[in-house]
């Protein structure tokens, strides 16, 4: 396994593998690499020969209150477990590399409607961050494939309306969220919780589990159903941000009608923001 840091040797390595036939498969990351990320890793490798995972803290998708300056950089042991992971190639790129002219003066990807609500509320321009630095990506690397996890499904749907509407020849692949044996969902910002916030956190995947129970024996009223949620969170001692059901498709607030439904929670333990979702098809 390599690591690459330049666009310039990155597209000679790639061209060679091209001229070979072989198919691309990207995995995007912020690197702070666990469990999670590697099955993306094994996913894309089973639909490309040569895979490639890129490992970049992206400053646009950050708020100005946000982690990005505390966030973890840990490359080395991302390496560690990349290569044990059968990836090909890392791409670590400086933020000079990505955006040469500076972020103020970089062309922006804006998607409209699914980036509205849920995080999109919570984390202004969060999405237009994340649009952007894929589509960079996917234009530097220019893979047959991307895999992105499910943890984070308004991103998941973010990227495949961007590739859709800009004609982008990359086939998006969803992954299923990989979860501790409690059911919290895995997370690089998991580390940062206390001991007793450890213990608090599989709350929220229990409280949409039982939610989603609701709805499978018939409950329609979804308000009452998001509102009990949510106090059942307040009530453990995390710090609600949203916790919304929706259509899995649009992500607009759900109907008696829709058949595929997405619950979609984030809160705050302590000063962790924690993001879980669960989709059910009644």
């Amino acid at each position: 396994m390599r690591t690459i840091h330049s666009l310039k040797e990155l597209r000679a390595i790639l061209r060679g593998y091209r001229q070979q036939e072989k198919t691309i498969g990207l995995v995007p990351t912020m690197g702070n690499l666990h469990e999670g990320h590697i099955s993306l890793v094994r996913k894309a490798a089973e639909a490309a020969d040569i895979v490639v995972t890129s490992i970049f803290v992206n400053p646009m998708q950050f708020g100005a209150n946000e982690d990005l300056d505390t966030y973890p950089r840990t490359l080395l042991d991302d390496q560690n477990k990349l290569g044990e992971a059968g990836n090909t190639l890392v791409f670590a790129p400086t933020a000079d590399e990505v955006y040469p002219d500076g972020l103020a003066r970089h062309t922006r990807v804006v998607v409209p409607e699914v980036s509205a609500g849920h995080c999109g509320d919570s984390r202004p321009g969060h999405f237009e961050g994340v649009a952007t630095v894929v589509s960079v990506l996917f234009n530097m690397i220019q893979p047959d494939f991307a895999v992105f996890g499910e943890k984070d499904f308004q991103q998941l749907a973010v990227i495949r309306k961007m590739v859709r509407d800009l004609m982008i020849p990359v086939e998006v692949i969803g992954a299923a969220t990989i979860r501790e044996e409690d059911g919290l969902a895995k997370s690089s910002r998991n580390g940062y919780l206390s001991e007793e916030e450890r213990t608090i956190a599989p709350v929220i995947y229990q409280t949409l589990q039982a939610t989603a129970a609701k709805i499978s024996e018939g409950h329609s009223d979804f308000q009452v159903l998001a509102n009990e949620a949510g106090n059942s969170l307040s009530a453990a001692g995390l710090r609600l941000d949203y916790f919304n059901i929706a259509n899995s498709l649009t992500l607009k607030p759900a109907t008696p009608e829709d058949s595929d439904i997405t619950l979609l929670a984030a809160a705050f333990l302590g000063n962790t923001r924690l993001i879980d979702n669960i989709s059910i098809t009644r």
